[in-house]
């Protein structure tokens, strides 16, 4: 259920949401008139539910905005571990140092494939079985470099559990997106919310669509923008992989 609003194209949820809260507001329409008819007083509940629908949405935005940053930081949090403990591998003796370097390098382009092609969840588990596997290399290699007697096995050990520590932090804000219930409350108060604009427009008998259409445009807009914030792998909008590919070309270098 909480996965549900991330398994389908942003885009059509948010012309699914357009179109039925357009037709919510013909509804609505509908209901007024009949109130108009039977002359009744007509109740004043579409501002409440314009402000309380602004408020849902702020919240929600900020939110992802929040869960955005916290993945923007992950990456460079990440890039940092990767390029000190490759500092740390190009002070070690070889036939060790050439070893990990490789594999710190080797390390760093699969978290960047990773990043640039959005894997499946097959893929993406295969991929971390990748990751289990290359920690498990660097931790025997570094334990090889502390039996070899490295000055400098302090700052070794740190910047590997620096690394292993950074890899989790960044698959948990990889995970971490607004829960579903969420935007399953957000597309149901848009649809009331619409419902009461038009019962209060078939009511006093002043329709206004140019209004509407730009109403229903700017809250799909930030439900999309809301929507796609969410989704690290797929969404447009993505967190920018620069820290590890200039730290990649200095590895190369």
């Amino acid at each position: 259920m909480e996965e549900l609003g991330y398994m389908t194209d942003p885009a059509v949820v948010t012309v699914a949401l357009a179109i039925l809260t357009l037709g919510a507001w013909r509804i609505g329409i509908g209901m007024g008139r009949q109130l108009s008819a039977e002359k009744r007083a007509m109740p004043q509940f579409d501002g409440t539910g314009v402000a309380l629908l602004a408020l849902l949405l702020a919240f929600a935005f900020g939110t992802s905005m929040s869960k955005y940053e916290q993945r923007r930081v992950a990456v460079l949090q990440d890039s940092n571990a990767i390029g000190d403990f490759y500092t740390c591998a190009t002070l070690l003796r070889e036939p060790t140092r050439s070893k990990l370097q490789a594999l710190i390098r080797a390390y760093a382009e699969e978290r960047l494939r990773l990043a640039r092609q959005p894997p499946t969840h097959l893929e993406l588990e295969r991929a971390l079985s990748d990751f289990q596997r290359m920690h498990q290399q660097m931790t025997t290699l570094v334990a090889q470099a502390l039996a070899d007697g490295t000055p400098i096995a302090v700052s070794l050990t740190n910047t590997l559990n620096a690394l292993t520590s950074s890899h989790s932090d960044r698959l948990a804000a990889l995970r971490d997106h607004l829960p579903g219930s969420i935007l399953a409350l957000l597309f149901v108060s848009t649809i009331i919310t619409t419902t009461l604009i038009g019962r209060s427009h078939g009511f006093s008998g002043t329709f206004d669509p140019t209004g509407i259409v730009c109403f229903v445009l700017i809250v799909s807009f930030v439900f999309y923008v809301t929507l796609d914030l969410n989704l690290a792998q797929r969404g447009f909008i993505k967190v920018s992989q620069e820290p590890v590919e200039r730290l990649i070309s200095s590895m190369t270098q």
